[in-house]
């Protein structure tokens, strides 16, 4: 293995993205930042809204994790359970959920403001995160990811991989009047997916044809004793699914997947100054923790894991005041996800959220066993960042303007 190539897989796992986060608010608090200024004299204020947020939506406190799964209740009805219900096989039933979890979570990245889902079952219009969680659930319900007609709950590899946009118009209702942003980069992800899957059986095809869902079983080779860290699955699907992702940084042959540049980060080898975030990656890690658990294995240090680098997480910290632009007028103008600007805020984001998070269970009582970050994400400060956006903006769009393929938010 190569400099560049060691240097490269060191930027695939939580550890190398909570580092290089915390550079970067390292030198926001020293007011060393080109884009914005921090005031963690407001930091106080994002908690209070976070805590007070948790307690309403949870008086008891028991909150759940952070994950795809929370986004298939509807009106009480856990609308997965129903399904998974069908299978009584509880390896079958862990592959199904790996299945359902890999597709829709990498079908979430921002439906944008105007695109809304009108749920079959309830005849409800759904918008955004969860709209997108009910489109796909709906889709792979009704058998349009399988290859076979007698096990519709699945998905193929084969089918995935010929994955067309009209197919995902259907099934997410896209109509000119119903706009879904990033639409040609979903499809073209899916597919992605589907090639790589039947690329790799020694992954995905251990014990049944090649499919997302064999990833359950590459992961259970990876336990000891019947445990799992929760960061080893989020570098398993760094390195097994990093091809997918579309052309961006490579180094060393490495594709890095949600990794991008900024000054503030200084390195002594070839990833000076490379930023990686791997927001879609983590959501994912996130989602298949309660699988694995409800299937007898035990995930471990949860709490390796970051928060999220997306824009209610961030929109909460520019809407309380922590994060201001440097340069107002900024606010007004749309920015490439590329961009310095943007990089910036989801890097500040990510170091944030620990600190909410410290602050939040003071507040509480609760130490880092009891109320983790999956716990704080899910329970405030995403749930937070969506109510002060809907507060401070009719259509309830983040502060920032951001430019997205489909593939990062």
């Amino acid at each position: 293995m190569n400099s560049d190539t060691a240097a490269a897989l060191s930027l695939l796992n939580a550890k190398a993205v909570r580092a290089r986060a915390r550079q970067i608010l390292k030198a926001g608090l020293a007011d060393q930042l080109p884009n914005f200024l921090v005031d963690l004299e407001r930091l106080d204020d994002a908690v209070d809204l976070v805590v007070a947020t948790m307690r309403k939506n949870y008086p008891t406190l028991q909150v759940p994790f952070h994950s795809r799964w929370r986004h298939f209740v509807l009106n009480g009805l856990d609308r997965f359970a129903a399904l998974a219900a069908a299978s009584s096989d509880r390896l079958g039933r862990a592959r199904l959920a790996f299945d359902l979890a890999i597709i829709s979570v990498l079908l979430d990245a921002g439906a944008g403001p105007e695109w809304c889902y009108r749920d079959p079952v309830t005849d409800q219009m759904v918008g955004r995160s969860e709209g997108l969680a009910l489109a796909s659930l709906n889709m792979f319900a009704q058998g349009a990811f399988s290859a076979d007609a007698q096990d519709q709950l699945r998905a193929d590899a084969a089918v995935l991989a010929k994955l067309d946009t009209e197919t995902l118009c259907w099934g997410f209702q896209v109509t000119g009047d119903n706009p879904l942003v990033g639409l040609e980069g979903r499809a073209a992800l899916l597919r992605a997916v589907g090639q790589l899957v039947a690329s790799r059986p020694e992954i995905f095809a251990l014990n049944d044809t090649p499919r997302p869902g064999g990833f359950f079983d590459h992961l259970v080779s990876k336990a000891n004793g019947g445990a799992i860290s929760a960061p080893t699955i989020l570098s398993e699907l760094l390195l097994q699914f990093g091809p997918i992702w579309p052309s961006r940084l490579t180094l060393g042959g490495v594709p890095l997947g949600d990794c991008w540049r900024h000054p503030a980060v200084v390195a002594p080898d070839a990833t000076n100054g490379l930023v990686p975030l791997h927001k879609l990656s983590q959501w994912l890690a996130y989602s298949l923790i309660e699988p694995l658990q409800q299937s007898g294995f035990t995930v471990t240090d949860i709490d390796g894991l970051t928060g999220l680098a997306e824009y209610r997480n961030g929109g909460l910290f520019v809407d309380t005041g922590v994060l201001a632009l440097r340069e107002p007028k900024d606010a007004a103008r749309a920015h490439d996800v590329s961009s310095e600007l943007v990089v910036e805020w989801r890097a500040l984001t990510v170091a944030l959220l620990d600190r909410l998070a410290l602050a939040a269970r003071a507040k509480l009582n609760k130490d880092a066993a009891a109320m983790p970050l999956a716990k704080i994400l899910e329970g405030g400060s995403w749930a937070a960042g969506r109510a002060i956006a809907f507060a401070r903006r009719a259509d309830g769009a983040p502060p920032l303007k951001v430019i997205s393929d489909g593939t990062v938010f």
